[in-house]
């Protein structure tokens, strides 16, 4: 068996040990450090996702209102109706004339 010098035990027992216990604790609250610094910045990022969710929902709330006004729709609804009724009027004639082909 290799027998280990005194000069090697007491290098070993007074500078490494004390150096690598360093270096681990450093390690380990390097690693807690970063973990909370991540728990952080994730719920920042969530409040702030929240506060842009709602500034949009203000905002298209804010279109809808003021985009159109209501006599705008009034007449758009009352032109659809019309063309609607005029396609209905043509089916109804189209739909006789295929009726009185078919006898």
């Amino acid at each position: 068996m290799i027998e280990i010098s005194n000069d090697l035990l007491w290098w070993i027992t007074v500078v490494d040990l004390p150096a690598m216990a360093g270096l681990l604790f450093m390690i380990w609250r390097t690693r807690i450090d970063n973990n909370r610094a991540i728990d952080e910045v994730q719920l920042n990022l969530e409040r702030r996702s929240e506060q842009l969710r709602d500034a949009l929902s203000a905002f298209k709330l804010e279109v809808a209102k003021n985009y159109a006004s209501r006599s705008d729709m009034r007449s758009l609804e009352s032109r659809i109706i019309e063309h609607l009724l005029r396609i209905e009027t043509k089916l109804d004639s189209t739909a006789l004339k295929t009726a009185r082909l078919g006898k």
